[in-house]
């Protein structure tokens, strides 16, 4: 009996520590729930608060269409100039931007911002004979017309014209076409480029380094002797610049005749055996060469 007694008062002192106890882990309890519940709520109002903001602000149009897939960055600044894009169904200028929920046209098509394309990334070999352009408003023919089975809608990256040959990108990724075409890359172009009638030391290091064309001198090139012949130099020319015809222009600039112009390779991807009118997705590892290039 001694006993019982003194263990129903051990049980009876310790009982007010163990009601404690419970309590406090309820509270704990209560308090996770709550933490959680506004955790939760400042997390979905901060989301709310960045959707409406980025909703609020204005997106360069030139962006917009270039991640719609239309077309690249540069083109687009060519349309909106021309006056081809209406936001709203008003024309603008170059340097507009446009809500989430405004109305982009391009001649009268409005274009989808919702849409994702698919990226693609393409690289043929284009033959002489071909205009580097979508469509060709004296009926020639276009490079367009040798992709056959391309998923979505693309674009030339750049333009080699209609007497040049060889490597040329397309993509639906304007961010990527930008990238590579935009003079601050200073992406390389490889060039094969036969000449006539012959090429003097003279001439080699002018186009080395740098013509003066339309009142701006180009940037130094590197400009190889792969084979001469009587009559005939063929020439290995690298630029690190984008300039309409400009491989032409340095030739003709030091009394050149060009016979034949092929680029070779477009900064660390090279054309390859890829037959003329051929094309082919850029492997993963061509695509990353190209991407950091462009860094």
């Amino acid at each position: 009996m001694i006993l019982l007694k003194t263990r129903r008062k051990s049980a009876d002192r310790l009982s007010p520590f163990k009601d404690f106890q419970r309590r406090i882990q309820q509270k704990f309890t209560e308090m996770t729930y709550v933490y959680a519940y506004v955790n939760r709520f400042y997390t979905s109002r901060t989301a709310f608060r960045t959707e409406r903001k980025h909703q609020m602000e204005k997106t360069r149009l030139q962006k917009i269409i270039a991640e719609s897939g239309i077309c690249s960055r540069r083109k687009a600044e060519e349309l909106i100039k021309q006056g081809k894009v209406k936001v709203n169904g008003h024309p603008v200028r170059l340097g507009d931007g446009a809500y989430t929920k405004d109305i982009i046209t391009i001649d009268g098509e409005r274009i989808d911002r919702g849409r994702r394309n698919n990226k693609v990334y393409i690289m043929m070999n284009k033959p002489r004979g071909y205009v580097t352009t979508t469509s060709d408003e004296m009926d020639r023919r276009c490079v367009m017309d040798l992709l056959k089975g391309v998923p979505g809608r693309v674009y030339p990256v750049g333009r080699l014209d209609r007497n040049s040959e060889g490597l040329l990108l397309f993509t639906n990724d304007g961010n990527f076409a930008n990238d590579i075409m935009h003079p601050g890359k200073h992406i390389s172009k490889t060039y094969r480029v036969t000449v006539r009638p012959d090429i003097n030391d003279e001439q080699l290091v002018r186009l080395s380094e740098g013509i003066l064309i339309d009142g701006k001198k180009t940037l130094p090139a590197s400009v190889i002797v792969l084979d001469h012949q009587q009559g005939r130099v063929v020439l290995q020319i690298v630029i690190r610049e984008g300039r309409n015809r400009q491989v032409r222009k340095m030739c003709e600039a030091v009394g050149l005749e060009i016979a034949r112009l092929r680029r070779t390779a477009v900064g660390p991807v090279k054309l390859g055996m890829l037959k003329p009118g051929a094309y082919r997705e850029l492997t993963a590892e061509e695509l990353k060469a190209l991407r950091n290039a462009a860094q």
